[in-house]
C-alpha cells in the first residue's frame, strides 16, 4: 500500500494526505491536548477542509485519529459556557448541522476509522460518513454521554442515530449515556465492520473506499418504530423509565429528547430543527451549567490521582468484612492481584464469593471472571504483606485493634510500599503513632457499596509524609476512583458533613414524628439520590452509630442510642437485612402509606441545614483544598444533588438569588 503523501494545504488541527489511488486520509490531532475534541477552531479548520472536496473532489475519503487509542471524545465543553443567550446557542448549533449535512452529501466514498473513545460529537461526526470501521479492542468505546451534561446530542445525533441504529437502540444509548464496546455498537448498528486488535484499521478502510461500502439500514421492523402509533407507545414507556431515575423538573434534558422524538421522529428534518432549539435552550440553562461544573470538578480530582507515577501489581487487604472484601473485589476488577487476610478462612469465604459473584455483573465473560477469581487469594497467615505494593487495613472500628495490627506488621511491609486504613472517622495520628516511622501512614476511606462510590478520601494529618499523599492519590486514580485529599479531624470530611444530616433526621422522626419515608421523600425531593434513613441503612448502622458517637458527643445521646439498640438487636441495615427498614433483594422496602400531609420543602430545609453548616464549618477549618473541592467530595461522596452543582456552589447561588 503506497500512501506516500501529495501535497496539501496546511491546518493546526487537522492532517491531509492524499495517497497514489487518490484517497485522502484526513486525521484529526488536536494540538497541544491530551484528546480530540471538536472546539470551534477545529470546526472551522473542517468547514474549510470541506469546501475544498466540494471543489476537488477525491476518489475517497478516510476519517481517522493521529491520537494513539483515541478517536474523538466530543465537543469541547470548555467552550459551552461562551453561550449565555439560548437563540445565539441553537444559531451556532445550526452552523454545525449545516456543515454535517454537506460532508454527508459529498459525492464520493467516505470511511471512518475508530480506535479509542468515540463520544458525543464525535460519535455524530462519524455518523455522517457512509461507513464506520472500530477496532474491537477494549479501549474502544462509543457512546453519547451528553445526558450528563445537562443536553442532549446537539450535532444531528438524535436524528441520525435514530435512522441509523432504530429508535428502540438510539434513544436507549442516548437516554442512559451507556458506552459502548465495539461488537455491541456493531450489533445496535453504530458500526458497520470490526477489525481485531491484529488487524489493520487503514487495509480495511482502504478496502471499504475501493468497494464504496455504505451502511446498512435498520429492517422495516425497526424502521417500524418511527412510525406515530408506535413511536407514541415507545414514549411512553421511555418517559416512565426515566422517571423513575431522574425528576424532570431537576433533569430536563432526556425528557425534551423524548418529546422531540415523539413529536417529530419520523422527520429528520424537524427533529434536526428541534434539535437546535430545544439544546439551545438546555444549554444556557442552570441544569446544564450546574452539570458542567461537576464535569470539570471530576475532571480535577482525576487530575489530583495523576500527580505521581505509580507501579502497583500487589494488593494485601487485611478484614474481609463487607468493606475489606468489597475493597479486593475492586482491586481485583483493576486488573491488580490481591490476597484477603482475616482471622479464620470462614470469614474470608462470603467476600471470595461476594467478589465472584462481581466478577460475573462487571467482566461476564468465563475466561475474565475466571481470570479475576484466580488474582483474588485468601490469605490467613498475610503472607502476602511482604510481597504487597500497597497494604490496607480495613477492620473494625476500634482505634486499640488498629495500633496493635499496624504495630505488627510494620517490620514487614515493603519500605516503598503504601500503608493505609480504611478507618471512617478515627483520626489518623491516634493509629499511626503505634508505628516507628508514623509520616507513612495514610488513609484510604472508601464508602459503602465500594463498586458504585467513585470518591476514596486519602486522609493525611501534619505528620503524613507529602509522598505518601501523592502516592496513595495516584492509587486511587489506578483503580478508577476520584482521590480526595482530606486533613485527619474526627469524620474527615464526608462523614462529618453526614453526621449531623442522618442524625438530624433520627430528630425529626424521634421528635416531630415525621415517618422516616416522609424524610427520605423530602431529601429526593430536594435532589438527593436517596434520602438519610435509607442512607444509614445502606452505610450500616454500626458504623453510623460510632460515628453520631464519636462527632455529635453529648448533643446527639438520643440519636446514638436509638442506633446503639438497633445494632444490639443485630439490625445493621441493608447488610443484615433490616436496620430502619427491611431490605429485600437489594432494595428497602417502605410503608407506602407512610405519607400525609406534609410539606417537604419545609422538612428538607431544615433536614439538610446541619448538611449546609457542616460543609461551611469544614471548609473554614481547612479540612480540604478549598471550595470546589468540597463540593466534588459531597458530590461524589454523597451524591449531592449534582443538578445544584455542590452545597457550596448551590449557597452561593441562593445569596445571590435573594440579592
Amino acid at each position: 500500500m503506497n500512501d506516500t503523501p501529495l501535497k496539501q494545504p496546511s491546518y493546526k488541527h487537522w492532517q491531509l494526505a492524499t495517497d497514489i489511488d487518490k484517497v485522502l486520509w484526513l486525521t484529526i490531532d488536536r494540538a497541544d491536548e491530551r484528546v480530540n475534541s471538536l472546539s470551534l477552531e477545529v470546526l472551522s479548520e473542517l468547514d474549510s477542509i470541506v469546501e475544498g472536496l466540494e471543489t476537488n473532489p477525491p476518489a475517497g475519503l478516510v476519517l481517522q485519529s493521529g491520537k494513539p487509542g483515541s478517536f474523538i471524545v466530543g465537543a469541547d465543553v470548555r467552550e459551552f459556557d461562551a453561550y449565555d443567550d439560548a437563540d445565539e446557542a441553537s444559531e451556532g448549533i445550526s452552523r454545525v448541522h449545516r456543515l454535517f449535512s454537506r460532508i454527508e452529501a459529498l459525492p464520493f466514498p467516505t470511511i471512518v476509522a475508530i480506535d479509542g473513545l468515540c463520544l458525543g460529537g464525535g460519535l455524530e461526526l462519524a455518523l455522517t460518513f457512509d461507513y464506520r470501521i472500530a477496532s474491537n479492542v477494549e479501549h474502544t468505546r462509543l457512546g453519547f454521554p451528553e445526558v450528563q451534561l445537562g443536553i442532549y446530542p446537539g450535532f444531528g445525533g438524535s436524528a441520525r442515530s435514530i435512522r441509523q441504529a432504530g429508535a428502540s437502540n438510539a434513544m436507549s444509548i442516548m437516554l442512559s449515556s451507556r458506552n459502548l464496546r465495539a461488537r455491541a455498537a456493531k450489533a445496535m448498528g453504530f458500526v458497520d465492520e470490526l477489525v481485531g486488535p491484529h488487524g489493520s484499521l487503514r487495509w480495511a478502510a482502504r478496502r471499504a473506499v475501493k468497494q464504496g461500502r455504505k451502511s446498512r439500514q435498520p429492517g422495516p421492523l425497526t424502521r417500524l418504530q418511527n412510525f406515530a402509533p408506535v413511536r407514541n407507545q415507545l414514549a411512553r414507556v421511555m418517559r416512565k423509565k426515566v422517571t423513575a431515575r431522574a425528576n424532570p423538573k431537576h433533569y430536563p434534558a432526556p425528557f425534551e429528547l423524548i418529546d422531540a422524538w415523539e413529536r417529530y421522529g419520523d422527520d429528520p428534518r424537524r427533529m434536526m430543527v428541534e434539535e437546535s432549539v430545544r439544546v439551545g435552550r438546555l444549554i444556557t440553562g442552570e441544569t446544564s451549567k450546574n452539570l458542567r461544573r461537576v464535569f470539570f470538578l471530576m475532571e480535577r480530582l482525576k487530575g489530583i490521582g495523576k500527580q505521581a507515577n505509580l507501579k502497583i501489581r500487589r494488593v494485601h487487604v487485611i478484614g474481609a468484612g463487607v468493606m475489606g472484601g468489597d475493597i479486593a473485589a475492586w482491586c481485583v476488577l483493576q486488573g491488580l492481584d490481591v490476597t484477603l487476610q482475616d482471622r479464620e478462612l470462614k470469614y474470608i469465604e462470603p467476600a471470595l464469593k461476594r467478589a465472584k459473584s462481581l466478577f460475573k455483573k462487571k467482566l461476564r465473560e468465563r475466561s475474565k471472571v475466571a481470570g479475576a477469581v484466580s488474582r483474588l487469594l485468601a490469605d490467613v497467615d498475610g503472607k502476602g504483606i511482604a510481597k504487597a505494593d500497597v497494604v490496607i487495613e480495613a477492620i473494625f472500628e476500634d482505634v486499640e485493634a488498629k495500633r496493635e495490627l499496624f504495630a505488627s506488621i510494620e517490620p514487614r511491609v515493603k519500605a516503598s510500599a503504601i500503608l493505609a486504613t480504611n478507618t471512617s472517622a478515627i483520626p489518623l495520628a491516634d493509629i499511626s503513632s503505634a508505628l516507628k516511622k508514623p509520616g507513612r501512614l495514610i488513609g484510604i476511606h472508601f464508602f459503602n457499596p465500594v463498586a458504585k462510590m467513585p470518591l476514596v478520601e486519602v486522609v493525611h494529618d501534619k505528620k503524613t509524609n507529602v509522598g505518601q499523599i501523592k502516592k496513595g492519590a495516584a492509587f486511587c486514580g489506578l483503580i478508577k476512583r476520584f482521590p480526595l485529599p482530606v486533613k485527619s479531624t474526627p469524620g474527615f470530611l464526608v462523614n462529618r458533613v453526614l453526621s449531623g444530616y442522618m442524625a438530624k433526621a433520627m430528630t425529626m422522626h424521634m421528635e416531630q414524628k415525621i415517618p422516616l419515608e416522609v424524610l427520605d421523600q423530602a431529601a429526593r425531593s430536594f435532589g438527593m439520590p436517596m434520602g438519610p434513613v435509607e442512607l444509614a441503612d445502606t452505610v450500616g448502622l454500626d458504623v453510623c452509630m460510632k460515628v453520631v458517637a464519636l462527632l455529635g458527643g453529648e448533643a446527639s445521646e438520643k440519636e446514638a442510642a436509638l442506633l446503639q439498640a438497633k445494632v444490639a438487636a443485630g439490625k445493621l441495615g441493608k447488610k443484615s437485612g433490616q436496620g430502619f427498614y427491611v431490605w429485600e433483594k437489594g432494595k428497602p422496602q417502605k410503608d407506602s402509606t407512610a405519607g400525609g400531609h406534609h410539606d417537604l420543602g419545609e422538612i428538607s430545609r431544615t433536614l439538610l441545614q446541619p448538611y449546609f453548616d457542616a460543609c461551611e464549618s469544614a471548609l473554614a477549618d481547612g479540612i480540604v483544598e478549598d471550595a470546589d473541592v468540597l463540593d466534588a467530595g459531597m458530590i461524589f461522596g454523597t451524591g449531592f444533588a449534582p443538578f445544584r452543582g455542590g452545597p457550596l456552589h448551590y449557597l452561593k447561588q441562593q445569596e445571590q438569588n435573594h440579592d
